[in-house]
């Protein structure tokens, strides 16, 4: 027997639900690259970006995943043996740093943890004693998804400038960008980059890179360019040039009623929205880890991602293993929860609440989690969805 009939619930850190409105959108005959409505929607699409980014710069759209905004942000400002420094806070930043060594970086990993954000303080620390600036480039995520933790992008960038060096900042925001502040051109980051299947309610297919003057001056001299990236080709005056080829047209039509989502909210509602459902999940999970199998990865409150929370699973206590967990909110109930990636697969599960998202979706998949734990018979703090419901009551008044 099994309750999970009806619409199945995505709750995974990506891709993330998708608007009834964008899949419409979306539904349409395609149209000509070359002139006309989709030259405008182009257009307005560069500009929002720059808005959504909150910088002056330059912006581009790729027909690829997070992956492939990483390899085009690298291409487009590095050159062969170019040395990056790669701050660790999970999985994420170490994995683009990996792609860097493939393309011919010397990587440097500024070691961190799946447990907290990464210290401003070490950033400044280690660029300060790089005198002779051989560090060209500063790699990071402002959330990673694996380790469910928020990193202080604004702190990390005046540690950069404290240390009076010039190397480029270069940020990740595929998991916050639409989610939280992002403040591109006042935290002083150079090259940023996004995709559109998480916080921007689109199905994946497309990435995001914003790019400074700073960063438009490094690309002058890289040689890592490669035809399909490379931005002074997205700059030419052919329509489909911004697109290096045919334009994903209609993940465009969804990505355009996407954008008039978030802007009908207001993007102020829109942070509002995800800080106060992360908050009704960690409620929730800070009462179940009063049963001693399930605890939070990322220690202190105030670096807890308000996209995604991470949940560790301590195996000796449960009784269960992780994935009787996982697979009873699915094949039970139809709750699609996120697994465990990097240093936590198999020992850590994630709750997502991004995008298109509100407070009977995560309630639901709060629920589900726990008639999971109650008929696994996981030893659990009860109350957390209650928990939940009196963190909303407190902060959504009438």
């Amino acid at each position: 027997m099994t309750v999970r009939a009806g619409r199945e619930l995505l709750s995974i850190p990506g891709p993330t639900n998708v608007p009834d409105e964008v899949l419409s959108a979306m539904h349409r005959p395609a149209v000509d690259i070359y002139t006309g409505s989709l030259v405008e929607v182009t257009m307005s699409l560069l500009d929002d970006l720059r808005g959504l980014f909150r910088t002056r710069g330059r912006t581009y759209i790729y027909a690829a995943n997070g992956h492939g905004a990483w390899e085009a942000a690298l291409t487009n400002v590095l050159s062969r043996g170019d040395k990056i420094l790669v701050l660790e806070s999970g999985r994420f930043a170490t994995g683009w740093g990996a792609m860097a060594t493939t393309l011919g970086a010397d990587v440097e990993v500024l070691p961190g943890s799946y447990t907290h954000a990464v210290r401003p303080a070490e950033v400044e620390a280690r660029l300060r004693i790089d005198t002779g600036h051989e560090i060209k480039a500063v790699l990071v995520v402002q959330i990673d998804t694996a380790s469910g933790v928020v990193n202080d992008i604004a702190g990390i960038g005046r540690a950069i400038r404290a240390a009076g060096h010039p190397a480029l900042f270069m940020v990740d925001a595929v998991a916050s960008l639409a989610c939280m502040p992002f403040e591109m051109d006042t935290w002083g980051i150079d090259v940023a980059v996004a995709g559109s299947q998480k916080g921007l309610m689109t199905p994946p297919g497309l990435s995001f890179v914003a790019a400074s003057e700073r960063a438009v001056s490094a690309h002058r001299h890289a040689n890592m360019i490669t035809p399909y990236w490379d931005w002074t080709f997205r700059e030419g005056e052919e329509h489909y040039q911004k697109y290096c080829g045919t334009p994903p047209e209609h993940l465009l039509f969804g990505l355009r009623k996407a954008i008039d989502m978030l802007k009908a909210e207001g993007l102020p509602a829109v942070f509002e929205r995800h800080r106060l459902l992360a908050g009704a999940t960690q409620a929730a999970v800070a009462e179940w880890s009063k049963g001693g199998t399930l605890d939070f990865s990322i220690l202190d409150p105030a670096e807890r991602a308000p996209s995604v929370t991470t949940v560790l699973w301590n195996g000796e206590t449960s009784g269960q293993p992780l994935k009787a967990l996982v697979d009873y909110a699915r094949d039970k109930c139809g709750v699609v929860l996120g697994t465990g990636i990097g240093a936590l697969g198999g020992r850590a599960f994630r709750i997502a609440h991004m995008g298109h998202v509100n407070a009977p979706m995560v309630l639901g998949a709060l629920a589900v989690v726990e008639t999971a734990l109650s008929a696994l018979a996981v030893p659990h703090g009860s109350g957390g969805v209650q928990a939940a419901i009196a963190h909303l009551a407190r902060n959504v008044k009438p």
